[in-house]
């Protein structure tokens, strides 16, 4: 099999950052082809995606990618080593992938050196930890405070943790070493805006200015900040409606969820822990939009992306069960949609891994798999659909996992 690149990626909205990255990655490796393991219709910071999963994957085929694979839900939605543990499992388990690419702010040495200590736990850096940790320290704050008194050297690492993809970056590395994938990683630098910036730079907005955009209906920003095919699809979506600009969307719903559901089933949901149940519930019962429930609800050690990620588990039904299970088995590869040359990738895939369980159509898998476990977090992605429609403008369809087509370009 020839050289293949494998990207993962919320492409929320694709805009011209990405493009820049994929090509990047493609000369940098020389690469053949390219597969992008995509989230679907929620994301792990705690939102909606702007527009729907197979709309997302069109915008990545026209742009250069030839196989899209959607990120289980269960995945997309949780945690930054969850997130990233997923997303390399399916990608090493299709068994032709050479190398994979991410950005980031800071040389891949640098994250590797992040990684080994979390994947090793050395005895030091463990004391460290649980030292930050009796402080109340949220535990993203208290590991990257130990990290930097373990590696001692604040000249060097002292702004790693601070930028996203970074931490995104040493996440994969980290699912890597434990798969111990053969793929080899490569990390490009992020250009143009920053991920919290709101300004154009160089032609590039970062992803969450650029759903402001489309939310405000800024077509003159939004044309400079995407390529034109991405520009004619989101402008598409803005007129017709079919677009969820945010978890806003669903406040009714996730307070209606929160103040039907009793404190033991709260506890029940990822990432409750603390009596974090109490204030909740509490918080559930007083407000009346998400924003103010986000807001009562945050602290130091509970950040606002979290209680974010929290209201969708409620929102959708997944509990701490649920997130087991996905640790524990091999996912599922659900095609969204490819180019000419992803039809060889298939092929290739299915000669490289002929056990692999390949979903091009959901109904004839859940006719005829007998994986229960693959089938109980498939129709998680289903509901997620279900529940995502709602917050179109217009149409609100229903069961579209079984009647989308796949995107073939």
């Amino acid at each position: 099999m020839a050289n293949v690149l494998g990207i993962i990626a919320e492409y929320n909205p694709f805009h011209n950052g990405h493009l820049y990255h994929l090509n990047s990655s493609c000369e940098y490796s020389k690469a053949d082809y390219t597969v992008a393991i995509i989230t679907g219709h929620f994301t792990q910071r705690g939102d909606t995606s702007i527009v729907d999963k197979w709309t997302k994957a069109k915008m990545a085929i026209l742009n250069g990618i030839d196989l899209v694979i959607e990120l289980p839900t269960v995945y997309s939605i949780s945690s930054a080593e969850n997130f990233a543990y997923g997303a390399i499992k399916i990608l090493d388990s299709l068994k032709i992938v050479n190398t994979i690419s991410f950005g980031s702010e800071s040389d891949i040495s640098i994250l590797n050196e992040f990684a080994d200590v979390l994947v090793n736990e050395p005895k030091g850096y463990q004391s460290l930890l649980n030292h930050e940790l009796a402080k109340g320290l949220s535990f993203p704050k208290a590991r990257e405070n130990a990290l930097l008194m373990y590696l001692n050297d604040i000249r060097k690492y002292a702004n790693v943790l601070s930028c996203p993809n970074n931490i995104l970056g040493i996440e994969y590395l980290k699912a890597m070493k434990r798969l111990k994938t053969s793929i080899t990683p490569f990390s490009v630098h992020r250009v143009g805006a920053s991920y919290y910036d709101n300004q154009i730079v160089g032609g590039i907005a970062s992803a969450t200015a650029i759903r402001q955009m489309i939310s405000n209906r800024r077509f003159l920003d939004l044309r400079a900040s995407v390529p034109k095919n991405s520009y004619e699809i989101l402008a598409n979506a803005i007129q017709t409606g079919m677009f969820v600009p945010g978890l806003i969307k669903f406040e009714k719903e996730i307070l209606y969820t929160f103040r039907k559901m009793s404190k033991e089933e709260i506890m029940l949901l990822p990432d409750v822990s603390e009596g974090l149940e109490n204030s909740i519930k509490d918080a559930a019962n007083s407000c009346n939009s998400i924003v103010q429930f986000v807001d009562m609800v945050k602290s130091k050690r509970h950040p606002a992306t979290r209680i974010q990620r929290i209201a969708i588990y409620a929102l959708l039904g997944i509990t701490k069960k649920d997130m087991q299970l996905s640790h524990k088995i091999d996912p599922y590869v659900r095609v969204l949609g490819f180019s000419n040359k992803g039809k060889d990738l298939l092929s290739a895939i299915h000669s490289a891994n002929p056990k692999l369980s390949i979903i091009t159509s959901v109904k004839k898998f859940m006719d005829e798999s007998n994986n229960k476990n693959q089938k109980y977090l498939l129709e998680k992605d289903i509901f997620a659909t279900n529940v995502y429609t709602l917050g179109y403008e217009y149409d609100s369809m229903s069961n579209l996992d079984y009647t989308k087509k796949l995107v073939v370009l």
